[in-house]
């Protein structure tokens, strides 16, 4: 069993990737093919914002923000201390100090209370300017942004919706990556969308970043002339060839991708109950309005059960398991000895703890699912 079956996946769309990869060895246009601007424009059409500019990966999607509004050092950047690395190694790279912030129980996004309370102790503090929010979309589904895009306009800060996670993901219809005054995505292969090594976007509605965001993203060039360079950038491009794919991926992904891993959220969550393992775990909770895009299925184990003898149990059984995330943020090396170690987020360090991510793909079978449940229940017997 796959943990998220590319192969089978590639199966499904192997004629039309194998199609569209030959048309761009036979164009030898290898950097800045035609499809990068044509995926450039599918990709912006269905978040929903004006402007999308591809890049390298995930991670220089966020700091290709970061740079477009000019943080660094004396600034204070707020960021879920649940999450993967880069959502705060970026503003760290930049000079700014992360101010990790505690996450909710049960969406497992940046709690907005625990948000607003960090700004003013910040600001009350005085050592730091508040600048930025990094709200991430874990495990597919959005955060608060109902409640999130109210505070960061009450303090003045800018938002960065980190979609890496959550790209197809919704709230009342509209998408991930359009929620933030720029979003980023990550194209790694895992995630809901992913292409075949590493790719990226950023997305915003505002022309005068949109033409920063290019800028930065090749070598701080000015306009199409890239000899002319007037700012220190990057050299992150998303390559034809990723790109080619990633059109083929996003139609599946639009036509039925979203809607089938969801069914298959759904019959995780129809068989744990049955199971009647919903009241020995925390299974995921998807409020009215959202929908996920599941780049996970995670559920919350007791206290009292040795996770790593259970993914024992079920790695023998021919089933893989995945921890996301086993350290807090705060407690991450790289923070030791600075002020972004300190942070209080208990639900965060009770997670790392009991968290517990099981495959899940679009064209995982029902009889799989049965098989991963049952096995389970076997081993917490």
């Amino acid at each position: 069993m796959e943990f998220r079956d590319l192969k089978k996946q590639y199966q499904v769309l192997k004629a039309q990737i194998d199609e569209k990869v030959q048309s761009v060895c036979a164009s030898a246009q290898y950097i800045s093919g035609p499809e990068v601007a044509e995926l450039e424009k599918e990709l912006a059409e269905y978040v929903g914002a004006k402007h999308c500019i591809t890049c390298a990966n995930g991670t220089d999607a966020l700091t290709l923000a970061l740079k477009t509004w000019g943080i660094g050092k004396g600034d204070a950047v707020f960021v879920p201390d649940f999450t993967f690395f880069s959502s705060g190694e970026c503003p760290a790279a930049e000079g700014a100090t992360c101010v990790f912030v505690d996450v909710d129980e049960r969406t497992y996004n940046i709690n907005p209370v625990k948000l607003e309370e960090a700004i003013l102790k910040v600001k009350k503090e005085g050592k730091y300017n508040p600048k930025v929010v990094v709200s991430v979309d874990l495990f597919g589904l959005p955060a608060d942004y109902n409640a999130i895009k109210p505070i960061c306009k009450k303090y003045g800060l800018f938002l960065l919706e980190d979609g890496a996670q959550g790209f197809g993901g919704e709230i009342n219809g509209k998408r991930a990556c359009s929620f933030g005054d720029i979003s980023a995505t990550s194209f790694f292969p895992a995630k809901p969308l992913g292409c075949y090594g590493d790719g990226g976007a950023v997305f915003t509605d505002n022309d005068e970043w949109a033409a920063l965001l290019k800028s930065y993203a090749v070598h701080g060039k000015s306009g199409d002339d890239k000899y002319n360079n007037i700012r220190l950038g990057l050299n992150s491009r998303l390559d034809t060839i990723q790109a080619a794919i990633l059109q083929v991926k996003l139609k599946a992904f639009k036509d039925y991708e979203v809607k089938d891993i969801n069914r298959v959220a759904q019959f995780y969550t129809e068989e744990f109950k049955i199971a009647g393992l919903d009241k020995k775990l925390v299974l995921p909770e998807i409020k009215n309005g959202f929908t996920s895009s599941w780049a996970q299925y995670t559920v919350q184990l007791p206290l009292d059960v040795n996770r790593s003898e259970l993914q024992a149990k079920l790695k023998e059984a021919g089933i893989p398991s995945m921890v996301y995330y086993i350290k807090p943020m705060h407690l991450q090396g790289a923070y030791t000895g600075t002020d972004s170690a300190i942070a209080d987020c208990p639900v965060t360090e009770r997670l790392a703890k009991t968290v517990l991510s099981l495959p899940l793909h679009p064209y995982m079978e029902a009889k799989d699912v049965s098989f991963v449940v049952q096995k389970i229940k076997e081993a917490l017997a």
